[in-house]
């Protein structure tokens, strides 16, 4: 990753879960002190000015996947692994979901599929292009952060996970 100016996470999407093995290679990989420290987070990580994406396929289509879909909301699903490696210093790019890649289940055809693979590759390949451009998820700045560890009041809110009082209702 030293190298790297963009690091992918491709995975399938398992019981609305990335795979355990993606877990245990950040147990393995993103270590205390050498990855990360008290000083030595988010845009003062390790991986600062690199940016990460995570690439995830799911089997159905993407209104399953909204804030009221059958899926659940794939934004919040994918939020542990957007914020662990926003933490070690990446900017964290938009997510690249490929949506109802369910073969031989009854949602498509085989062929409605195969199309839907097709697109899904033409799509990915023309942002891959000019990702280096993309603006980054935003998440808190260690500024933002107040000695006790809670959001400064004076902080924005990005995510219903990390919040002011007042905004409960997220």
């Amino acid at each position: 990753m030293e190298e790297s100016n963009l690091v992918i996470f491709q995975y399938p999407m398992w019981w609305h879960l990335p795979p355990a093995m993606l877990k245990g290679w950040f147990d393995r990989v993103l270590v205390y002190g050498e990855v990360y420290a008290s000083t030595k987070r988010f845009e003062n990580g390790r991986f600062a000015n690199k940016q990460a994406l995570v690439s995830a396929t799911v089997g159905t289509s993407p209104e399953t996947y909204h804030h009221n879909g059958r899926s659940g909301d794939i934004d919040l699903m994918l939020w542990p692994i957007h914020f662990s490696i926003a933490y070690v210093g990446f900017d964290v790019l938009t997510p690249h979901i490929a949506y109802g890649v369910e073969a031989g289940l009854r949602y498509s055809s085989d062929k409605e599929v195969t199309q839907r693979l097709r697109d899904i590759e033409t799509n990915y390949s023309q942002r891959l292009q000019n990702i280096e451009n993309e603006t980054a998820i935003p998440f808190n700045k260690m500024s933002e952060w107040g000695d006790d560890g809670h959001l400064k009041a004076s902080a924005p809110v990005y995510t219903p996970f990390i919040r002011h009082k007042k905004n409960l209702e997220l």
